[in-house]
């Protein structure tokens, strides 16, 4: 088992990880990165993973991408696979520069490749069915990969259409997993209804410790269908980041092993049973390795979760 402790004797990591505190990195040294199992399949997949919206995207837009090739070399390297994309982040950049990158490392086979595809819009409508076997391939092109692990339909865009395209992939070999997402509480009654509906290996869901909706019928239906769980947002964007400010986390916080702000957030997306993978996004190397380590360690149990929730109420909402 790859630990923290291999993970810091390798320079890409080390260099990262060189901006961080003393005491999370101590914290750090022995620890193991948790894995949880594809319902569908009992593949394990480390708990955290990249995201790659928000400013991943930024920097993918941009001609200088050292930033997050470091910030690639980080997930791997600390034992992370899953990295999360979508055609819509920054208009095809995010999957160009991460594919463009990996082949340049060598790390494209320690990557767990999950994109998406939707050409219905955010707006619903009709898909066009080649338009969107048009964008799943430009995804195989910039991943450079034979294989892409998952893709999932974003933003609900016309399942029936979209998840039947998907169907043919995995049956052809060329997807492994697939699965729909949404990060609006409008389309849970139709997300529930896809899970119901179709074959999914995934849902893709936004789930945070001041955004507990999804826990209430979306998670238990994920598991008792056996669908596995990418957790978008956690940090609700920049909402959670807004509440706490200058805040030290609590000291209690350390009853779980959480020793940085994102650790404490990472870790109650985590804590839920049904969750599979926490998808975080950054573009900062030191970030990537301070994620990593809300997958480290223990996770809070029920009673501590609440007293997250409880601790985070109180803060002021970002205005």
């Amino acid at each position: 088992m790859f630990t923290r402790r291999d993970w810091l004797r390798s320079t890409a990591a080390a260099g990262a990880a060189l901006s961080l505190n003393p005491r999370i990195l101590r914290a750090f040294a022995s620890q193991e990165m948790i894995t949880r199992p594809i319902p569908s399949t009992g593949e394990e997949l480390p708990i955290v993973g990249l995201g790659s919206s928000a400013t991943f995207q930024r920097v993918a837009l941009s001609d200088d991408h050292t930033q997050i090739e470091g910030v690639m070399q980080a997930l791997v390297d600390g034992g992370g696979s899953v990295f999360d994309t979508a055609p819509s982040y920054g208009r095809g950049a995010s999957e160009r520069a991460a594919g463009d990158i990996c082949r340049r490392l060598g790390i494209s086979d320690r990557v767990f490749w999950a994109t998406k595809v939707n050409v219905a819009g955010r707006g619903g409508g009709s898909a066009d069915p080649d338009a969107a076997r048009a964008q799943i391939e430009r995804s195989f092109e910039y991943f450079g990969v034979p294989v892409i692990d998952c893709i999932q339909v974003h933003n609900l865009g016309d399942p029936p259409v979209q998840v039947g395209i998907l169907e043919e992939l995995k049956a052809a070999g060329r997807v492994r997993y697939i699965g729909i997402t949404s990060t609006s509480k409008r389309q849970y009654p139709a997300l529930i209804q896809s899970m119901q509906d179709y074959p999914l290996d995934f849902i893709g869901i936004d789930y945070a410790v001041d955004n507990v909706s999804a826990a209430e019928e979306i998670l238990p239906l994920a598991a008792e269908r056996r669908i596995g769980v990418l957790v978008y947002v956690p940090f609700g964007r920049t909402r959670l980041w807004s509440r706490v400010g200058d805040r030290e986390v609590p000291e209690w916080a350390s009853e779980f092993d959480a020793h940085s702000w994102a650790q404490f957030f990472i870790k109650f997306a985590a804590a839920h049973p049904a969750v599979t993978v926490v998808t975080p996004a950054t573009s900062r190397a030191e970030h990537m390795v301070d994620n990593l380590g809300g997958g480290m360690g223990r996770l809070p149990d029920e009673d501590q979760q609440q007293r997250m929730i409880e601790y985070v109420s109180q803060l002021p909402e970002a205005g």
